[in-house]
């Protein structure tokens, strides 16, 4: 038996609710044990926010799933019974509508490849389908190349050979120069696509996961190819449904919640975690401490304790890139010739990019509009629900508490949503805009930061840290975590942690 390995019934402590937290916590239930999720928020579902007034209701959070097999997974582990049987999915097609700066306009399919080279062929020009068809292949090797490794199993021992860059770009021949490959994604859009609209369509990608297209690996590549090839789906009533059913799933495996509870120590006994003391004073003792908030956050709940071994992935430091959002209610019925999924882009991707990564500046941003056909989210069908999503700088860098500033970029993203819903400003009843302080209060994330998915290349500078760490008993789940942001990622990081804790040394990844 592996020294680690759980093999009686342990009391686990979990500290957060976000989505990867409860995934760890049923499967770790469902093997016996005795988990308590403790939260400091009165809610559980960490970004999977929700907002309501007049009967309008709009995710705060992502709006879209990608990668559903994770969450199937989960419920038919934890119970034998089918994602669907708790939830409605509904594929979303097209899956994206593309409105590029000078008024060109793609709508790719869902989940078809073939139906996305033919409608770029049509809407860009002969030849761009087939260009980007060549980029899609080599996007698949780089997927098959890093999928088990970032997704599936816990982050190698010998994680320095995900330093290497698996997107297999081609040479590019220069006048009197020596060839070079792509390293970016930035370069893979302008040299092996060409820049203008695809290099835009695949930039967007970047930049809609929280990444800069010019530092972004080209193994972000992956990112258009997931989309592509296993689609986008929506969950009737809104994203905040599937945080819904994770968290009855758990109360169904007699997961206990304790609610307005901060942890504010991690328990250290005989040189390993033994449990969680909130900010009242109490002491839960426990055989094990998952943490799925943002690790940085242990070394003030550990302090002068070594948590990162040396020569492992640390978590980066300062604030990452965060998210505006603006709700949108309107009068009148959703046409219904209305796309689900349109992204505007930016007249100027690179100036984004430098604002959203290095701030203080705002520049014109890349909206994604998203406006269901969903009786659920709206008061009746004479009215619609509109989310409005850009990625931006932090809090910190800039100020997202100066009301003169929030007004202004409310406009902004208002203005571009309405070059795909011309009659925006007609229909408009009121909006709400949600800033990066909004995301912090509601995940603890510095700066209301948003974790981008874990990717190979570039140095291995885009890895997040081990669902291990240096303090035997402690591990990490969640966005922050291996393999990083998103609810794919997310998911599977709650199934890496269970499978450590359960098999210890023996775990070698998820099945």
């Amino acid at each position: 038996m592996a020294a680690d390995k759980v093999a009686r019934m342990a009391r686990i402590a979990v500290i957060g609710a976000g989505v990867g937290a409860m995934a760890a916590a049923a499967r770790l239930a469902v093997a016996g044990h005795r988990v308590t999720v403790y939260e400091r928020s009165s809610t559980y579902g960490g970004a999977l926010g929700r907002f309501e007034r007049d009967g309008f209701v709009f995710d705060t959070g992502p709006g879209l799933l990608r990668l559903p097999a994770v969450y199937r997974d989960l419920f038919v582990k934890t119970g034998k019974e089918p994602l669907e049987s708790v939830v409605e999915l509904a594929p979303v097609d097209p899956a994206a509508r593309h409105l590029f700066a000078d008024g060109t306009a793609v709508s790719l399919p869902n989940a078809s490849r073939a139906g996305v080279l033919s409608a770029l062929d049509d809407a860009l020009g002969e030849g761009a389908g087939e260009r980007w068809g060549a980029f899609l292949i080599r996007a698949r090797e780089a997927w098959d190349r890093t999928r088990r490794p970032l997704l599936e199993e816990p982050l190698w021992p010998n994680w320095e050979v995900l330093a290497r860059e698996p997107y297999p770009a081609p040479r590019q021949r220069r006048l009197l120069r020596a060839p070079r490959q792509a390293a970016t994604l930035g370069e893979v859009a302008a040299w092996e696509l060409g820049g203008g609209r695809l290099g835009a369509l695949l930039e967007g990608y970047a930049l809609e996961h929280g990444l800069d297209p010019g530092t972004a690996p080209a193994a972000a590549a992956v990112l258009p190819y997931m989309e592509q090839t296993f689609g986008s789906w929506y969950v009737r009533g809104g994203m905040r449904e599937l945080a819904r059913a994770v968290h009855e799933r758990c109360l169904a495996r007699k997961v206990a919640f304790v609610f307005g509870a901060e942890v504010r120590r991690v328990v250290e006994k005989d040189g390993r975690a033994a449990g969680v003391e909130l900010a009242d004073g109490t002491v839960s003792e426990a055989d094990h401490v998952v943490c799925g908030a943002d690790p940085r956050g242990l070394e003030r709940m550990l302090p002068g304790r070594e948590l990162w071994a040396s020569g492992k992935v640390r978590p980066a430091a300062g604030a990452r890139p965060s998210r505006f959002t603006v709700l949108l209610a309107l009068r009148g019925a959703r046409p219904a010739d209305a796309c689900h999924h349109t992204v505007v882009h930016s007249p100027d991707a690179s100036a984004e990019a430098r604002a959203a990564f290095t701030g203080p500046g705002l520049a014109p941003p890349t909206v994604t509009v998203l406006r269901p056909d969903d009786p659920a989210v709206r008061p009746d069908d004479g009215h619609e629900a509109l989310t409005l999503t850009a990625t931006v700088a932090p809090h910190g860098p800039v100020d997202w508490t100066d009301a003169t500033l929030v007004r202004r970029y409310t406009d902004e993203l208002i203005a571009a949503a309405a070059r795909a819903v011309p009659d925006l400003r007609e229909r408009l009843l009121w909006h709400e805009s949600r800033t990066p302080v909004h995301l912090a209060q509601a995940t603890g994330a510095e700066g209301g930061s948003v974790p981008a998915p874990s990717l190979a290349g570039a140095g291995a500078a885009f890895l997040h840290p081990s669902n291990t760490t240096a303090l035997p008993g402690l591990h990490l789940a969640g966005g922050w975590a291996h393999p990083g942001g998103g609810l794919a990622h997310t998911g599977m990081s709650g199934a890496l942690v269970a499978g450590l804790i359960v098999e210890g040394d023996d775990f070698r990844g998820s099945q």
